[in-house]
């Protein structure tokens, strides 16, 4: 018998774990396969609500006591750089940039572990090994890009960023940069240049994962002006930071299979995209 994959995509439930942005909570994972013919389909219209991606999977937080985690955006049109970003950008200027395709080197893998070691040496991916880190990288059903950033005068790789294209914007998968150069501000420079290279592109939007209220780890997203939050069911637009304060009564999450009802996904048939 031959078995073919179902049209409609399957959702699924991960198992409660310690929350890595915030102490004391357990999250949880809606998440659903990104295969087949219709994974690019797919994957720009569950980005467009607030799910990313990871390799070959689609999530978005669905803690049963928490509604912390939203997914955050840039409208490129309505950004305008502040003073320390303006400065951030000129600090930078003798990086070189170059994107490639999504093919991991050891050059990246030094990179990344010595980010990793610097920044994140207690997280999820602190013993993430180089054939996982090759998988991050490589396994996409989907058009990525790797975009390298090298110093012009050592040529030493300095930033790295898993890109994907979407229909409406850049997604900024993962990122990770040299900790040397932390006085530089390379990580708000790497966001800097996607937003340069969407508006280069006419694309609308550059997505940045998930802003967290209450953690520290993702209070840099909120400086970006013309800043998007996937809030209620739709994106608005982020002006106090305060209005978005973390949400964790039991009701905040709405049952699995509501939220799953409340999907919209594309017309998967043939033909039909």
């Amino acid at each position: 018998m031959r078995h073919t994959l179902p049209i409609a995509p399957q959702f699924y439930v991960t198992a409660p774990q310690p929350c890595p942005y915030l102490d004391g909570r357990m999250e949880r994972k809606l998440f659903t396969a990104l295969q087949g013919d219709n994974a690019t389909a797919l994957n720009d219209a569950l980005s467009q609500q607030g799910f990313r991606r990871s390799q070959n999977v689609l999530y978005r937080p669905s803690c049963t006591d928490c509604n912390a985690c939203l997914s955050a955006r840039i409208d490129v049109s309505r950004f305008k750089p502040t003073k320390s970003q303006r400065r951030a950008a000129r600090r930078n200027t003798h990086l070189v940039r170059r994107a490639t395709s999504p093919w991991a080197t050891e050059e990246q893998f030094d990179l990344f572990r010595r980010y990793l070691d610097s920044r994140h040496a207690d997280g999820g991916m602190a013993d993430m090994d180089v054939f996982e880190f090759a998988a991050m990288i490589e396994e996409t059903p989907i058009r990525s890009r790797v975009v390298e950033y090298t110093d012009r005068d050592s040529e030493q790789l300095t930033g790295v960023c898993l890109t994907d294209m979407l229909e409406d914007g850049l997604s900024m998968v993962y990122s990770f940069y040299d900790p040397a150069y932390v006085r530089s501000s390379l990580g708000t420079y790497l966001i800097l240049d996607h937003i340069e290279i969407a508006r280069e592109a006419g694309l609308p939007y550059v997505y940045l994962g998930y802003w967290v209220p209450g953690s520290a780890k993702m209070g840099y997203k909120a400086k970006f002006s013309g800043l998007e939050i996937y809030f209620g069911g739709g994106w608005q637009p982020m002006r106090d930071p305060e209005e978005f304060a973390e949400q964790h009564h039991p009701l905040a999450t709405p049952p699995i299979a509501e939220q799953v009802a409340n999907i919209s996904l594309p017309d998967l048939r043939a033909g039909k995209y």
